[in-house]
């Protein structure tokens, strides 16, 4: 056989087995499970990063399409006992969301000065990949939530990554660092995490920050923190209030930041933006642990409006 029909050959055989292992991946439903991403970096080699995979009971035959939250836990947690936490206080959300747990590398998430050095927005990236073109996700709408240091890469991920399937961020306890806003631009962290290239983060994406007003980690009113380090000194935050202005800036909005809260719920203090699609929850004399405060239909009202 001629040698360029031959290579032509062999060519259209990889492109249908191609086509032929996609359209079995879209006609299989995703099941819970511990899954993996492999990945290699500075600090290892072909390192296989977990995710866990938790898909609610419904129906065997002809599974309804359903949307995605994944969940970044903060520095120190694992996936194991994020999804059990969550499942628990989120018990409406977890029977109509596939929620996704990852591992983050040291049990952290690579934001300016952690020990890890991990891509986490490869990981990230990779995960929302591969999970939607199973045939029971609904691919167009993927929610990426984080508390505390699961927040800084949820804001990162805002910032840099343009796939189309993320719809919602909700950061918990973490508005930007003033690395990831310098005051003028938004940063790509970079593989150095020098934070020197600005970024335009993609538009329409829509945002939830839930931050407490006690928080003596991360101060509500900015500045830096007292105790998570960065290179030369201390971590430091824009104010939560000005955080979440900013990020509605950049989806569109036009107006003066608010000073007042547009609706309260208990102890949160609600300001919205471009019609709820970009939030702030001000949790009053809450700390850290003020994402615990959120009541699971201000969630559920966020995620599901259209």
């Amino acid at each position: 056989m001629n040698p360029i029909y031959l290579f032509a050959f062999f060519i259209s055989v990889i492109v249908c087995d191609l086509a032929i292992a996609q359209q079995k991946a879209q006609s299989t439903p995703l099941n819970s499970g511990q899954y993996h991403v492999t990945q290699s970096w500075s600090q290892e080699q072909n390192l296989k990063r977990a995710y866990l995979v938790r898909v609610p009971a419904g129906p065997s035959t002809r599974p309804e399409k359903l949307p995605v939250l994944i969940f970044l836990h903060g520095n120190g947690g694992n996936a194991r006992n994020a999804m059990n936490g969550f499942v628990r206080a989120h018990a409406r959300l977890a029977s109509r969301f596939i929620t996704v747990f990852p591992e983050g590398y040291l049990r952290s998430w690579n934001i300016v000065s952690e020990r890890s050095k991990a891509d986490d927005l490869n990981f990230i990236e990779t995960i929302v990949r591969e999970i939607s073109r199973f045939s029971n996700v609904r691919s167009d709408d993927f929610t990426i939530m984080g508390s505390s240091n699961g927040a800084a890469l949820t804001n990162q991920i805002a910032i840099e990554s343009n796939l189309p399937n993320i719809r919602n961020y909700i950061t918990g306890v973490s508005p930007l660092n003033v690395w990831q806003y310098d005051g003028r631009a938004f940063k790509a962290k970079g593989q150095d995490n020098a934070y020197r290239k600005v970024r335009k983060p993609a538009p329409n994406k829509r945002l939830l920050n839930i931050s407490g007003t006690r928080d003596r980690l991360v101060p509500y009113g900015g500045g830096p923190s007292p105790a998570i380090p960065a290179k030369g000194g201390k971590l430091g935050f824009i104010a939560a209030e000005t955080s979440t202005f900013l990020w509605a800036r950049e989806m569109g909005y036009r107006g003066r930041q608010l000073e007042r809260p547009t609706s309260r719920v208990g102890n949160v203090e609600i300001f919205e933006y471009l019609n709820g699609d970009v939030i702030h929850c001000k949790v009053v004399n809450a700390g850290h642990g003020a994402t615990h405060e959120i009541r699971e239909e201000i969630l559920l009202d966020f995620l599901n409006k259209r």
